[in-house]
């Protein structure tokens, strides 16, 4: 069932970074378990995957909760997430998702405006942007996770991103291939493209509220070209 109609215009693309620009999970599931291996945390690999899209904080207090029964404390949050973005930073540089190039490129071919809105605050990852996306995501029009207080599936990242596009939720379109960011995305009222990147079982983006499901970034690439009228 569509949930939102598509812009007449489309003034601006909301993207999200881990899974639809960069090729990323794998590398932050592993990340996460050997942070979680080296402090004797119980976790499960796959997991991860589900949890994309929340901060790396929000992320830690689930953790720690579900060992000890307790909210993680902001230094927990801290120390725990600089291991984790170390250990990622350590594999080397994550590759640009096939197909997220021709994406960027139909949306400012079209004159609307990029805006990357994801929970990550992945040094590493964000310092690439500029060199892999030349001009497409200035420091003014990023949301990330130091940026919010409440992450995905809450929609304060998407209505940031809609600020910061300076475009009203029905001229955007949200791209995102989680369900915590496609809720999200959903929640702020903007028209979602789900994306199938990850080893998330068929229809979970529809239920979370995607708009429309798509099976891979370079079928996302040809959709947004066809609705931009490239």
């Amino acid at each position: 069932m569509t949930l939102h109609n598509l812009p007449d215009i489309t003034k601006a693309v909301l993207f999200d970074m881990d899974g639809v620009l960069y090729d990323s999970m794998p590398g932050h599931a592993r990340a996460w378990m050997e942070m979680c291996r080296r402090e004797g945390l119980h976790a499960e690999y796959d997991e991860f995957f589900g949890y994309e899209g929340r901060t790396g904080a929000s992320t830690i207090d689930i953790l720690i909760r579900r060992q000890y029964g307790r909210a993680a404390t902001p230094e927990e949050q801290k120390r725990l997430y600089a291991i984790k973005s170390e250990v990622f930073a350590s594999f080397g540089p994550a590759p640009i998702m096939a197909g997220a190039t021709e994406a960027v490129a139909a949306v400012v071919s079209a004159g609307a405006v990029p805006v990357l809105v994801t929970g990550s605050g992945q040094a590493s990852l964000l310092e690439k942007l500029e060199k892999d996306f030349p001009g497409a995501f200035p420091a003014s029009r990023r949301v990330t996770a130091h940026d919010v207080v409440h992450g995905k599936p809450s929609p304060e990242p998407f209505l940031k991103g809609l600020l910061k596009g300076g475009v009203a939720a029905c001229e955007a379109i949200a791209i995102d291939n989680a369900p915590l960011g496609v809720e999200s995305a959903s929640t702020a009222g903007i028209y979602t493209i789900g994306v199938l990147t990850g080893p998330l079982p068929q229809g979970c983006l529809s239920a979370a509220g995607a708009d429309e499901e798509i099976a891979s970034m370079d079928a996302c690439a040809a959709r947004l070209a066809d609705i931009l009228g490239q």
